[in-house]
């Protein structure tokens, strides 16, 4: 029999496809890529074509020594990365390093994980598409040019250690935009009236109904309302029209990850990740995709499954139609393997997921939801301003029975607008009451991760495979944060009618509760305005959507890849050698004001550690030599959570007011002060959060910074199980039970052992048993018998 070797990314994907191959088949995993360009150089030999240097990295080269060996032995060595063009360029990198034959080597791809797929797949293998291989060549290597020629030019102009990326900048860019919409929105007053009534001829049934416009002012409400006082209220006019809706395509990338943050509030790379579990475990199609197509039999086999479950008159068959801007590679959209199959086994976000996957693709061929919905127009006799009152009423569920689509609407996500009582022209009506509500309108919202996946998809920036580490890696280099901010209260003007009376209330209500949203960084925002300023074509979105469609024409021949990279990276270069030969420090420094006690200017502005305040001027060495009296300026951190752009001259002068000297305690300093990561005491070289909400580093006294050193202390005592000093090894308790800490990294200690029991060499057998990747042994028992 032959010996195949069959290499594919992942070794949870090599087991399942293992399964289905059977004898005659060993099946390994490359664990995704085995080579990158060397970090020397940029990796890039820019005078010979951009020739790229690559290199096998050390955590890689076990797994290529061994999959050498392997090959060496293997008939027919079959390469089965992923279908796109990472997938592609894995298997060409296979064939490099492994020295493969082309005679003995054979490409294979599937976008599902079943037998039928891998049988396929193994009986219409195919060469390796250098097309393929030179477009994801090409976004690699300008890539490397434009974060390694970039970076440089940030540490001279901004600050040391920031990095800059080419998609990554752009997307910091569209948050950055964002929130100076945001900061310059002026909000604008209106009075949106509501009033409820009923009809007589139908009881006490309760409906509201809404004046179509909102007033401009107060006074003009208040007028309303009055007339309403006195008015009479009949039905005008109803309309009852038939509506439609129709569901949404099967999913794509994009569309998965919006709707998994939406439904279920996971970020986009938790999405990919969950995803991707499901696909290597066989129950759902390649995940990477901008496709919404199905096959024929995918079709066929929901429509069965519809008639199974909720009956003939819910099918209706649909064709869609890929209308992303660049879609690549022909896949099908995100569908299960096995649509007949309703439920999975597993962790509970897989679950989740293959359900969401599975409910939509059902709901793609499926009939329409069919609604009834009835305005009916009310007269006021006193005033020229009518009332509408809307009700919808779902008449046949369709595809609704299955599954309902989210929206990025937070207040609003009901299909239906609830029913009406019979009403018929020239119905008197009794006015139960009517309120004019003061609203403020509201500035665009801020983007969440899925949110900003929808604009740069219809803007054409980056592609399947990019949006999560893309977002993943702005929220890392910390230009972006991802946080909930706490709504504050305000009060409102209500005018309405008691006591047949016109009557104006304050009431409070919440606003600008944001949850999970996407921040700028004051870091984020300088580095984006720095190189906007220098770089705007880099960073211009129709040029980034361009480069994109330029990889596309790579992926299918149309383009040379070598020439794209001259045409992209020569003008590049050249600004870049300009921005640092004449570009001045951009910083973002901001003059706050005068310190009104010594008279010295007071700035804001980033400086090594991260944003700060600054009490005085700061002299170039040659001032300092010509004026050495002159004290050099005064520095204070920003407290964690306050942006640059709010501080004021009073907060700024507050800052240099720490550090505080609280008095000694065993003879040593207590110092209160605000560090990166908020207000702490220090003492005896060691540091002690004040409490949130409870302790002020400007008030804050002796006794109570005692206090808080104490509780510290006695904490850190209780953390400690055992030290084993001579080998650095300490046995602690930690937050989700008892851990070892050596050479900075963190070993769970399984439950059957007794923590405070193992000796060295039991924590020395854990440690290499988890560094190796094995399970831990139970160490031996006399090492963990209780004492008694």
């Amino acid at each position: 029999m032959a010996n195949n070797l069959v290499i594919v990314e992942s070794p949870a994907k090599a087991k399942t496809i293992e399964k289905f191959l059977g004898e005659g088949y060993t099946v390994k995993s490359s664990f995704g890529h085995v080579r990158d360009l060397a970090k020397k150089d940029f990796g890039i030999d820019i005078e010979k074509d951009f020739e790229p240097n690559y290199e096998i990295p050390s955590d890689k080269k076990k797994v290529v020594s061994e999959l050498k060996k392997l090959a060496k032995s293997a008939d027919v060595v079959w390469l089965a990365a992923d279908e796109d063009r990472e997938g592609e360029a894995i298997a060409w990198h296979l064939y490099q390093v492994l020295n493969l034959e082309k005679k003995v080597t054979k490409r294979i791809v599937f976008h599902e994980i079943t037998k039928k797929a891998i049988l396929n797949a193994i009986e219409t293998p195919r060469d390796i598409d250098l097309n393929l291989v030179n477009s994801q060549q090409a976004r690699r290597i300008l890539d490397r040019l434009v974060g390694f020629e970039l970076s440089p030019v940030l540490w001279r102009k901004v600050k040391p250690s920031l990095s800059a990326g080419r998609v990554q900048s752009v997307a910091v860019r569209l948050i950055v935009e964002r929130e100076k919409e945001i900061q310059d929105y002026k909000s604008k007053e209106t009075y949106k009236t509501t009033g409820f009534f009923k009809n007589p001829k139908q009881g006490n049934i309760e409906f509201k109904a809404d004046v179509a416009k909102n007033f401009e002012n107060k006074e003009t409400a208040k007028e309303f309302i009055e007339a309403c006082k006195d008015s009479t209220f009949a039905v005008d006019e109803v309309s009852v029209k038939p509506s439609k809706r129709k569901p949404a395509a099967p999913f794509t990338t994009s569309t998965l990850q919006q709707e998994a943050g939406r439904k279920f509030g996971f970020s986009v790379a938790q999405t990919m990740s969950v995803a991707q579990k499901l696909y290597e475990a066989g129950h759902i199609t390649y995940m990477r995709t901008d496709s919404v197509n199905l096959s024929d039999l995918a079709i066929n086999t929901a429509i069965s499954e519809i008639k199974k479950e909720y009956g003939e008159k819910f099918v209706k068959l649909r064709k869609f139609t890929t209308k992303s801007k660049g879609a690549q590679e022909a896949h099908e959209a995100i569908r299960p393997t096995y649509i007949n199959k309703k439920e999975i086994k597993g962790p509970a976000n897989e679950i989740k997921l293959y359900d969401l996957i599975r409910k939509r693709t059902l709901a793609t061929q499926m009939a329409e939801a069919e609604f009834e919905k009835t305005v009916a127009k009310i007269n006021v006799s006193k005033s020229e301003y009518n009332f509408t009152a809307t009700g919808e009423v779902l008449k046949f569920e369709g595809f609704l029975k299955a599954y309902m689509e989210s929206n990025d609407d937070e207040e609003n996500n009901e299909v239906t607008q609830g029913m009406l009582p019979k009403l018929e022209k020239g119905d008197n009506l009794d006015m139960q009451s009517v309120a004019a509500t003061q609203k403020f309108s509201h500035h665009p919202a801020r983007y969440t991760e899925a949110s900003l996946v929808k604009k740069m998809e219809e803007l054409g920036i980056g592609r399947p495979s990019t949006y999560a580490p893309t977002i993943s890696t702005i929220q890392n280099r910390e230009y972006v944060v991802k946080e909930d901010r706490e709504g504050k209260k305000r009060n409102i003007i209500q005018i309405s009618i008691k006591d047949n009376t016109v009557v104006e209330n304050t009431i409070s209500e919440n606003f600008g509760y944001e949850k999970a949203k996407l921040f700028p960084t004051d870091i984020g925002i300088v580095v984006n305005d720095f190189l906007v300023s220098h770089f705007e074509n880099i960073l211009n979105y129709n040029f980034t959507a361009k480069v994109e469609e330029e990889f596309d024409l790579i992926a299918n021949g149309k383009y040379s890849w070598t020439e794209m990279l001259k045409n992209f990276y020569f003008p590049f270069h050249k600004i870049v050698e300009d921005t640092l030969e004449n570009s001045e420090r951009n910083n973002g420094e901001r003059l706050l004001g005068e310190d009104p006690k010594t008279g010295k200017p007071v700035y804001v502005k980033i400086g090594r550690y991260g944003p700060m305040v600054q009490l005085g001027e700061t002299l170039s060495r040659e001032e300092q030599k010509e004026n050495p009296n002159v004290e050099k300026p005064t520095f204070a951190g920003i407290p964690k959570g306050t942006s640059m752009q709010d501080v004021t001259l009073e907060q700024a002068l507050d800052l240099f007011k720490l550090p505080r000297d609280l008095g000694e305690y065993e003879n040593k300093k207590v110092v209160a002060a605000i560090g990166r990561f908020g207000p702490y005491i220090r003492h005896d070289g060691k540091f002690v959060s004040l409490k949130k909400d409870i302790d002020d580093p400007y008030t804050v006294k002796l006794d109570r910074a005692i206090e808080l050193i104490e509780e510290k202390r006695k904490a850190d005592k209780e953390k400690v199980i055992n030290i084993f000093e001579s080998e650095g090894i300490e046995v602690l308790n930690g937050r989700w039970g008892p851990y070892i800490k050596y050479n900075k990294k963190n070993y769970k200690i399984s439950k059957k052992l007794e923590a405070k029991d193992l000796s060295l060499e039991d924590c020395k057998e854990i440690i290499a048993n988890q560094d190796s990747g094995k399970t831990s042994k139970p160490a031996k028992k006399k090492a963990v018998k209780k004492k008694k």
